[in-house]
Order: structure tokens, then sequence, then C-alpha cells
């Protein structure tokens, strides 16, 4: 499974009200319109930069507040294929997995805003094209890349009815 996109850079502690405001996610469900006001209070002009197959790039603590799965559903109906940080707030990366949305934690600190990334899933790489250089992640176990490859975890266990091979 190899992913390309561009990266979008942001900085440590970026919480789920940052990803998606209350003031939002309490309005509707309706991950279309949401998708409209991802990161908005970080970039304003963030919904309009973001092209399919997009990745945030992230320092430490990606995800920390709220436990509510619309952040990682509202990224990715906005685009964004995938995140990478240093390190995420551990609800968060399993509520991205369940909808998902690709979560790698590796060294984001070569990566800038508008590099052109190729993410290798299977290899745990990350290579930045526009840098000419490599990242590794932190593997995910099968069964994670296995539920990322079908959709998230409603999808997964539609066609398996199980975890399977675990």
């Amino acid at each position: 499974m190899k992913l390309r996109g561009k990266a979008h850079k942001f900085g440590d502690d970026i919480n789920t009200d940052y990803i998606i405001s209350g003031k939002y996610k309490f309005k509707t469900l309706d991950m279309q319109e949401l998708a409209k006001h991802v990161m908005e209070d970080i970039d304003p002009d963030f919904y309009k930069k973001v092209s399919p197959g997009d990745f945030i790039v992230a320092g430490k603590n990606f995800g920390c507040g709220s436990s509510r799965e619309q952040a990682p559903r509202a990224l990715l109906a906005s685009g964004i294929k995938g995140v990478l940080a240093k390190s995420f707030a551990r609800i968060f990366f399993r509520n991205a997995i369940n909808c998902g949305l690709l979560v790698l934690e590796c060294d984001t600190s070569p990566i800038e805003s508008g590099d052109e990334l190729e993410v290798d899933l299977k290899q745990g790489l990350v290579v930045d094209l526009s840098r000419n250089l490599e990242v590794r992640a932190q593997p995910l176990p099968e069964v994670m890349i296995q539920i990322l490859e079908e959709g998230g975890l409603v999808p997964y266990f539609k066609k398996y009815g199980s975890f399977q091979g675990v």
C-alpha cells in the first residue's frame, strides 16, 4: 500500500478542537460540511489547499483533547489520507484507524509544508520526494494495516466478520 500526496505541516499539541471546532461538530453529522472547517482555527484557508490524498504532518501529541471520532472522519472527508506525527494521543490514534485514516509515528522534523510525500505502509517508510530523503516510521501491526486497506473497522468487519489471523 503506497500513498502519495502533499504535506501540510503543523506543530505540537494539535487538539481535536483545532482539527474540527466544537462549534461545528455539535451542529451536524454531515462529514462533508464538517470537512469545510477542518483546521480553520489554525489555517482558515486549509480546506481550499487540500487535494485528495494529502497528508497532515505534525509534531508531538497530535489529536489530544476530546475523543470524538468527528476529528479523523472530518479529516478524511476533507481529502486528507493520513497524518504523520512524532506522537499521537492514544484515543485519536485508535479512532483514526477505526475510521480508515492512516496514522504513522515518525520523525517529521525534516518535512516541510508543500513537500511531495510517498508513504509505503508495508515498509514503514516515508519518502520526501521534494527533499530526496527517507524517514522510517513506527510499523503498524498487520491487522491495523488490513483495517486501513478495507477503509476502516466497519468495512473490515462487514467483509471478514472478525479479526482474521490474529
